[in-house]
């Protein structure tokens, strides 16, 4: 069958809106019609090459939508499911088998080889093959072939469909950056560099555990006025700022946690910095430059007692974790549907040149 999709063809390219021929699911794989998709930093990563990626290539790792075929050996899933799509792990190993499928032993081959285990792919345009399985979906298309292991059914009866797969990625990495990495207790002081949608659902996800305070740093004015709303106790503006300094006057004996989402050298530095004894400093932010070092003053990190850890998906199981989202959402408790755009999908481009301009802070395109 046809399907549109936005097709990665070159670094630095934009999306090019294709008609490709797509092939029903395998087995262990089913066919999901994209309601709507998010647009993260990750999926210009893989495009612009800073990882690389097999081109040309149908990217997109937030998708959500209805199931239309199922292939065989998939239990569970039906055709008319609402579902969401998030990461691929493999369900077997040590990680796995121990609820923490972010850090899946085989993450990066499943993820990111841009086809099947097998070498094959599910979409082709005129001239052959076209990489698809990015995160196992490929949802920058109206219809994904997904691993039914990625694939969340949801009751999306009363919200809409098309936002859910913001919860995928982004959003359930920060908000699971807060209630599962770093399982803040409440009352426990925190400051977040970055006021993006990472940032920002680690924001929510703050409040809801009843960390204080919640230092924001952003350099964005209406994103700091954003992270007030959803529960920021204090906002600092990283331009011209001693940020060390600011988050000191703010908590003089430093933070129980601060997540750094920005992956700026600077900022983590100085998150380091405002580290309390025994502190934990979370990093999400990937460097702009693969040779990024932290520096560490070792001796204070033994006398002290702090702790860096690296963070991937919140460290969440997305089939118990993106249902507790949507339930905190019912709840009134993460509103993430007043952080996102919604763009119709041959506008991909514009969303990438929105977002990247701070006019909006997460896009949605909508086949």
């Amino acid at each position: 069958m046809e399907t549109r999709a936005a097709v990665a063809r070159g670094a630095g390219q934009p999306f090019s809106i294709e008609t490709l021929q797509v092939e029903g699911p395998g087995g262990g794989e089913v066919l999901v019609e994209i309601a709507g998709v998010g647009l993260c930093h990750t999926d210009l990563v893989f495009r612009d090459q800073f990882i690389p990626y097999p081109v040309p290539a149908v990217l997109g790792h937030e998708g959500a939508g209805i199931v239309r075929a199922v292939g065989e050996g998939v239990e569970g899933l039906e055709a008319g499911d609402t579902v969401v799509l998030s990461f691929g792990s493999c369900g077997t190993c040590p990680q796995c088998r121990n609820d923490k499928p972010s850090y899946c032993r085989d993450f990066a081959p499943l993820n990111y080889s841009g086809a099947r285990t097998d070498g094959s792919t599910a979409y082709r345009d005129a001239n052959g093959p076209v990489a698809s399985h990015f995160f196992l979906q490929s949802s920058f298309a109206q219809f994904a072939v997904a691993a039914a292991r990625t694939v969340v059914k949801v009751d999306a009866a009363d919200i809409d469909l098309r936002i859910l797969g913001t919860l995928g990625c982004g959003f359930q990495t920060g908000a699971g950056s807060i209630l599962r990495s770093f399982d803040c207790p409440p009352g426990s002081s925190l400051a977040i560099f970055g006021a993006g949608p990472v940032g920002l659902a680690a924001v929510m996800a703050a409040k809801d555990r009843g960390c204080d305070p919640i230092v924001v740093v952003e350099p964005d004015a209406a994103r700091r006025q954003m992270a007030c709303e959803l529960g920021a106790s204090e906002v600092v503006d990283l331009r011209g700022a001693d940020t060390p300094a600011a988050l000191r006057q703010s908590l003089p004996h430093g933070f129980d946690y601060v997540l750094e989402t920005s992956g700026r050298d600077e900022a983590m530095s100085a998150g380091l910095d405002a580290l309390a004894s025994h502190g934990t400093l979370g990093l999400v932010g990937v460097p702009q430059r693969a040779e990024t070092a932290l520096p560490v003053n070792v001796a204070a990190m033994i006398t002290y007692g702090r702790r860096i850890v690296g963070i991937v998906e919140g460290d969440s199981d997305p089939a118990t974790f993106i249902p507790e989202l949507i339930a905190m959402y019912r709840d009134g408790r993460f509103p993430f549907d007043r952080l996102v755009t919604t763009y119709p999908f041959d506008a991909i481009n514009e969303a990438v040149q929105d977002q990247a301009a701070g006019r909006c802070i997460k896009a949605v395109m909508c086949p």
